[in-house]
């Protein structure tokens, strides 16, 4: 490695990618081309990143796979920076192997953290989970322990566990200052800010009150019984019943938990199920179908009584009913949860996070174009979808998966 390739790559590891791109910005070699690469990367530039970090892995061929396979790593953490979660998983992990043989257990362990971010991006906590336990941070440097303490949160905080998340984010703290690196500062103190930010609202004896991610954790962990919007289940401490596949109930159970401890006309329900703007004989015998129905899957939970003019929801073994709904209701508030974060998404990596397929995907994607809540830019494959932050909108961490999203 000569002078000037060390002198850039450790601006890059401090996390000054200016000073590195003046040692070489223009070579063309392929430990430049890399270095270029990651240097646009940390700038912004991701689509420039990933040509200059393809052309480097060209460059260097099957003669050094060692630096083949860091280039793998490196487009690797560039297309989940830019959310392209459909990049091949299985030449990361080959990549990741190629290191680990050669005794390159950083890198390594690098492309481990990103095959577990991939993970709990798209809400497969269980595999992320298994998979952040095979990595011991012990003996990496501080950007890489950092690293692992935010995937430690991110699945905490997913996991409605926020004393864990916030040991994690303390030690991640530590670490970053220890790395020195601003960015990673910086995404430390923005996963912090989750915490801090509401997550829910609960609605109850007609009040709205605004909940952080704790207070979500304590109400579920409580004796109430709690009709989750957010994850279209109804629950108590004990017992989940999941409604997310049978919208017509959960519209019914919803509205029946607004409403407790008062009952809910039978016209209401049918505008709030069916979504019919007048109730006739035909409708009110479906709704008697419909509460049946939903009268046997609550059978552990709660009863539905008929009333005079409805129906009316009565809790077993407590004397509490609260509705947990997202701090904005929205038609399309899953796709925006995922927006939310600032990132650029393609449609078919929101599909994949949420579950869905692309086409139900682009439709809402429209939909919140129409009406200015999100903007694309580019084409065909190439085309990418953002919104800036929005105070008090849904995040990601309340959000099922899969999801049904229309």
């Amino acid at each position: 490695m000569d002078a000037l390739i060390a002198a850039a790559a450790r601006a890059l590891a401090s996390g000054d990618p200016l000073v590195a791109l003046k040692r070489i910005a223009l070579r063309e070699d392929a430990p430049a081309l890399a270095l270029r690469g990651i240097a646009m990367a940390q700038l912004g530039d991701l689509v420039r990143a990933k040509a200059l970090v393809r052309s480097a892995a060209r460059a260097f061929g099957p003669h050094d796979p060692v630096a083949r396979a860091r280039c793998i790593v490196a487009e690797a953490e560039i297309a989940l920076a830019s959310r392209d979660l459909g990049w091949p998983a299985k030449a990361l992990d080959a990549a990741r192997m190629t290191l680990d043989a050669h005794g390159d257990r950083v890198n390594a362990a690098h492309a481990g953290y990103l095959a577990v971010r991939r993970l709990l991006l798209i809400g497969r906590l269980d595999e992320a989970e298994r998979a952040l336990a095979a990595l011991d941070p012990t003996p990496f440097p501080p950007a890489l322990r950092t690293a692992h303490e935010l995937v430690v949160a991110g699945i905490a905080m997913r996991r409605l566990r926020t004393r864990p998340a916030r040991a994690a984010l303390a030690r991640a703290e530590r670490a970053a200052r220890l790395a020195r690196i601003p960015a990673l500062t910086t995404e430390v103190e923005r996963a912090s800010l989750v915490l801090k930010t509401p997550a829910a609202r609960l609605i109850a004896s007609g009040a709205e009150t605004p909940l952080l991610l704790e207070e979500v954790e304590s109400l579920l962990t409580s004796n109430a019984l709690v009709v989750d919007a957010c994850r279209y289940v109804v629950r108590n401490a004990r017992t989940v019943v999941p409604l997310a596949r049978r919208p017509v109930l959960f519209a019914i159970a919803r509205a029946l938990g607004e409403a407790w401890p008062g009952d809910v006309p039978r016209d209401t329900l049918v505008a709030r199920a069916f979504g019919a703007k007048q109730a006739d004989e035909s409708h009110r015998g479906r709704l008697r179908v419909e509460v049946g129905r939903l009268r046997r899957a609550l059978r552990t939970l709660a009863a539905v009584s008929a009333t005079k003019r409805g129906f009316a929801l009565e809790p077993r073994r407590t004397r509490e009913v609260v509705v947990l709904a997202r701090p904005v209701d929205e038609e399309h508030a899953s796709v925006l949860a995922f927006l939310a974060d600032g990132e650029s998404w393609s449609s078919s990596a929101l599909a994949l996070a949420l579950g869905a397929s692309q086409r139900t995907v682009q439709r809402a994607l429209d939909s919140l174009a129409a009406a200015g809540k999100a903007q694309s830019f580019g084409r065909g494959r190439a085309r990418k979808w953002m919104t800036p932050p929005l105070p008090g909108l849904a995040t990601t961490l309340l959000l099922p998966a899969p999801l049904a999203i229309d």
